[in-house]
């Protein structure tokens, strides 16, 4: 089984490498890493050269957004599984890749998600908040939840079935990509109860009060997309869920 693992980057020269040393210290072996460059200029491309013997695929796509570069790496993939890790995180430890698909192998599963942690952007070791994502209950969707993103694998097949992500949404695509698969009850997505995934704090969606209003009203467009039953409840409830990520942290 070949999971392909889907890096965009644009402009992280410090942390990126970080990211391809988490890959390849994975124990499973059959995995592809793909890199979509964004078109960086601030010595990105210098660094992801020196790796150029270990990364599968680098890929120039000139900034046309995080989702646009998603798709071109998706499209790319020859994985039977794909997964997203973003430039600024890393693998919890050496056998993410190998427990997630360890889970594949038992039966007929069409996905995999886990826990994340947010850590300081500077130092990976120190934890701001962990998100506990649990058991799926498609009842849960009407109150906000949803998986962490980057903790997502899922078979290439599912992309083709449900669409890639749309580039209309600049900032919460993958919420929209994620309601598409947990609405479908054909599909069988199983929770791995580990910690899968450490994401720095500073991302796009996080980075600013700007980015956050941005990203809300994108949430709530979704989830009036999608049919959520009182969807300004839902919105208030996803928010309001990542204080408990605070108090699990500690």
């Amino acid at each position: 089984m070949k999971i392909s693992i889907i890096t965009a980057v644009l402009n992280n020269k410090d942390y990126i490498e970080g990211c391809i040393q988490s890959i390849q210290a994975q124990t499973y072996k059959n995995i592809e890493h793909i890199v979509i460059d964004g078109g960086s200029y601030d010595g990105t491309k210098e660094v992801l050269s020196n790796y150029s013997n270990v990364i599968d695929k680098i890929i120039i796509h000139e900034e046309k957004g995080l989702y646009n570069a998603l798709n071109k790496g998706i499209n790319e993939a020859t994985g039977d599984i794909i997964g997203i890790l973003h430039a600024d995180d890393l693998y919890a430890n050496n056998y993410v890749i190998e427990k997630v698909a360890d889970v594949f192998k038992r039966g007929y599963i069409d996905g995999v998600y886990g826990d994340l942690l947010y850590v300081d952007k500077s130092n990976p070791e120190e934890i701001i908040r962990y998100w506990h994502a649990g058991d799926f209950k498609i009842s849960k969707l009407k109150f906000g939840w949803i998986p962490p993103h980057p903790t997502l694998f899922l078979k290439k097949e599912l992309y083709q079935m449900l669409g890639l992500y749309n580039p209309v949404f600049t900032i919460a695509s993958d919420y929209d990509l994620m309601l598409r698969l947990f609405l479908n009850k054909e599909i069988n997505i199983s929770y791995l109860d580990e910690i899968l995934v450490k994401m720095r704090l500073g991302g796009v969606s996080n980075r600013n009060l700007s980015c956050l209003f941005l990203k809300s009203c994108e949430d709530y467009k979704i989830l009036r997309k999608h049919s959520i039953p009182f969807p300004l409840l839902a919105l208030v409830m996803k928010n309001c869920s990542k204080f408990a990520q605070f108090i699990r942290k500690i």
